[in-house]
C-alpha cells in the first residue's frame, strides 16, 4: 500500500509500504477514504525528529470502511464506515472506567512515561504506524472506532477523530460561566473549532490570530476576532474590550508552534540540527518551547479565571510566571483529548444538516496521499490560505 513516510526534518515522502494486517484478537483493519493533517504532525515534520524513525509512517485523523476484524472485534464488521480516535484506549482499564481514555493503562507508553499510544505518533507514544495510509492497523478496536453513517461525505465526520473533541474537552475545560466569554488564542484548525463551539454555547468569543485567511474563516461563523498583526498590545486589547478585566477564560490553541520568542526558536533549530542520541534528551529535559501564546493568556484572562491549554508543547523547563499566576489566583486545565468522553454530545450536531458547528467549511484543501509532500509544506508555510487539509487515498 501507499503511505505517508517521515524521512528527516521536512522531509516526508509517499512510498509502498507493507499493507497491515491482524495481529491481535481485538484488531480491525479498515481501507482509509480520508485522512487529516494536524497541526501536530507539524511538530514531527518540524521540530519532533529526534523522535522519530526513518520511514515511520505518519498520520492520526483517518477514517474509512472496515475490511477485516479479529476474532475479540464483536462490535464491528467489514463494511461498517468508521472514525478512529488520535488516541489508543481500551475501554475497560481504571483510567478508562474514569472516562480519561488519553490516559489508558493498557496502552500507556510505559517505557517513555507516556500516556496512552497514538497512531503516528513518535516513539514517545509507542510509534504505531499512522493513518496516512491506504489501510491502517486498528488496535483496541473493541472499542476505540466511532460507527458513523453511510451517506454524507467524510468530511462531516472526519473531525470527530481529534479536532472536534479536543476543541470540545478545550471548551469544557475553559470553565466558562453561564454568558461569560473566552479569548481563543490561535485561529487555526482546532482554534477555529473552539471558537465555534463556545459560541454555540452561548459565551461571547473573542479570536486572536495574525492570519487573514484565518480571520476571515472566524469572521463567517460569528466571532469576534483581534488581528494580531495589527495590534501593538494583545491583551491590553482584550481588555479595553473587556471592562478592563479581561476575558473569564482564555484557551490556548497554539502551542510551541508560537511566534514571539527568538531564544526559544534558536532552541528549536539547534535541537533539530543534532544528532538524535543528543537531541531527545535535550527537547526531554531542556525548555524548547515559545511561550509567546501562553505568557499573553495569562496576561488577558481575567483575575480568578481559568486557562484551557490545547496546543502541544514539547519542552520541559520552559519558564512560567509563576508569581503573576498565583498573584492573579488562575486556573490551568490542560492534557490530550479524551475522544470517546466527547462524542455523545458531538455526534448529534454532525448528524444534524444544519451544521451548526460548520464542520463543512473547515477544510481548505483537498488533496491525492500522493501529493502529501507538497500538502505538508503548504500546511507548514500557511500558503494559498490554508487552514486544514485533508487527503484521501
Amino acid at each position: 500500500m501507499k503511505a505517508v513516510t517521515w524521512h528527516g526534518k521536512r522531509d516526508v515522502r509517499v512510498e509502498e509500504v507493507p499493507d497491515p494486517a491482524i495481529k491481535e484478537a481485538n484488531d480491525a483493519v479498515i481501507r482509509v477514504t480520508s485522512t487529516g493533517i494536524c497541526g501536530s504532525d507539524l511538530h514531527l515534520y518540524e521540530v519532533l525528529g529526534p523522535f522519530m524513525a526513518e520511514g515511520d509512517i505518519l498520520g492520526h485523523e483517518p477514517m474509512g470502511v472496515v475490511e477485516e476484524v479479529g476474532a475479540g472485534v464483536s462490535n464491528l464488521k467489514p463494511g461498517d464506515r468508521v472514525v478512529i480516535p488520535f488516541n489508543i484506549s481500551c475501554g475497560h482499564c481504571h483510567m478508562c472506567g474514569m472516562q480519561l481514555y488519553a490516559q489508558c493503562e493498557t496502552t500507556q507508553v510505559r517505557e517513555q512515561g507516556m500516556g496512552a499510544a497514538l497512531f503516528g505518533y513518535t516513539k514517545l507514544y509507542g510509534r504505531v504506524p499512522g493513518g496516512q495510509a491506504e489501510y491502517l492497523r486498528v488496535p483496541e478496536a473493541q472499542f476505540g472506532p466511532i460507527r458513523v453513517p453511510d451517506g454524507p461525505s467524510d468530511e462531516r465526520f472526519l473531525y470527530l477523530s481529534d479536532v472536534l473533541p479536543t476543541s470540545w474537552q478545550a471548551v469544557v475545560y475553559a470553565e466558562i460561566p453561564h454568558g461569560g466569554s473566552v479569548t481563543v488564542f490561535g485561529l487555526g484548525p482546532i482554534g477555529q473549532m473552539c471558537a465555534r463551539i463556545a459560541r454555540h454555547l452561548g459565551h461571547r468569543v473573542i479570536g486572536v490570530d495574525g492570519i487573514t485567511t484565518r480571520l476571515e474563516m472566524a469572521r463567517r461563523h460569528g466571532i469576534e476576532v483581534i488581528d494580531a498583526s495589527d495590534v501593538h498590545n494583545v491583551p491590553d486589547e482584550i481588555r479595553e474590550r473587556t471592562s478592563g478585566r479581561g476575558t473569564d477564560s482564555v484557551i490556548d490553541a497554539v502551542g510551541m508552534e508560537a511566534h514571539g520568542s527568538p531564544a526559544a526558536k534558536l532552541a528549536q533549530t539547534l535541537t533539530g540540527l543534532l544528532p538524535d542520541a543528543m537531541a531527545a534528551p535535550l527537547m526531554s529535559n531542556a525548555g524548547v518551547d515559545r511561550l509567546a501564546a501562553l505568557n499573553q493568556a495569562i496576561d488577558s484572562v481575567r483575575r480568578g479565571g481559568v486557562i484551557s491549554i490545547i496546543g502541544v508543547y514539547g519542552g520541559m523547563t520552559d519558564p512560567m510566571p509563576m508569581l503573576r499566576m498565583f498573584d492573579k489566583g488562575i486556573s490551568l486545565r490542560m492534557g490530550q483529548a479524551h475522544v470517546k468522553r466527547w462524542i455523545p454530545a458531538l455526534m448529534p450536531l454532525v448528524t444534524d444538516d444544519a451544521d451548526p458547528l460548520g464542520v463543512m467549511d473547515l477544510t481548505t484543501h483537498r488533496m491525492p496521499l500522493d501529493q502529501a509532500p507538497q500538502a505538508y509544506e503548504m500546511f507548514q508555510k500557511k500558503a494559498d490560505g490554508a487552514v486544514k487539509v485533508m487527503l484521501q487515498p
